[in-house]
Order: C-alpha cells, then structure tokens, then sequence
C-alpha cells in the first residue's frame, strides 16, 4: 500500500482515536491532555516537511486561512488551506467524488482530519480524507462543527 501509520496521538496505529471511539476533535474540545497529542501531530508532520517525505497517514487538526476554488480536472476535490498549530500550512483535497463536500467551510474554521500527508515545496498536501471504495487504502475522513465527512 506505502503509506505509514502514525502512532502518538493516543499511542494506537488505527484510525478513530481512543478505544472509547473518540478522536482528536474530541481531545481538543474535552480535554486538558489535547495540547501534546496535536503538538505530536504536529511535530510528526513537520518532521515529514523537512525529510521532504510523503506516504504518512495521521490525524491532526488546524485552522482554515483559505478556501480554495474545488479542482474539477479528474476527480473533484474539495481544496482549502490548513494553518497547524506549529505554524506549517498544509493544502487539504478532499475528494469530492467519494465523500461529502464540506458545506459552510470559511476562514478561522477549525478543521480536524485524518488523512495521508504527501510532501510537497509549499508545506505538504493531506488527501484520502474519504473512504476507499475499493477497500485497499485506510479511510479517512475530516470534522468541521461535529460532523464527520468521510
């Protein structure tokens, strides 16, 4: 498959987050322990970012600083700029095509996802925010105002 997991959110290579079945967004809103995991996330992608390496599959969570026009050549892709906790920007494209568009999505949104990093100049780029349909790629998903598109 070659993308990678990453353990050290909740210390689990799985999607989801914690047993109990809840997640990043759910850390950060209800409790105190959030700061270290998307510090962890955070570290882990901008680890990523300076090996200039890809293939990563993480969760992580930031701030909306543009929304971009959706890209219509191929497969239709949701498109907006994430600002991570750290400071480093990433371009999320969320297929359109296979999941639910993101409805109301505006700068200073905050916006959770759990996807696989590619490494590009400008900060990296998260897609596979969907699931598979073809059931060979872990699904992943984004949560904006408590609703999981996915």
């Amino acid at each position: 498959m070659g993308y990678q997991w990453f353990q050290g959110l909740d210390g689990l290579a799985r999607p989801g987050g914690n047993d109990d079945g809840s997640s990043l967004a759910d850390f950060a809103r209800d409790d105190a322990a959030a700061a270290p995991r998307l510090q962890r996330s955070d570290a882990a992608l901008q680890a990523a970012f300076e090996a200039q390496r890809g293939d990563l599959q993480i969760e992580g969570q930031g701030t909306v600083i543009k929304v971009l026009p959706d890209d219509n050549k191929g497969s239709r892709h949701q498109r907006f700029i994430l600002r991570l906790g750290s400071g480093q920007t990433v371009l999320v494209a969320h297929n359109i095509d296979l999941a639910p568009r993101v409805p109301g999505l505006a700068e200073g949104d905050t916006v959770t996802f759990f996807g696989e990093y590619e490494w590009n100049p400008q900060g990296g780029v998260i897609h596979w925010t969907h699931h598979d349909p073809g059931g060979r790629h872990v699904g992943g998903w984004l949560r904006h105002r408590g609703q999981t598109y996915e």
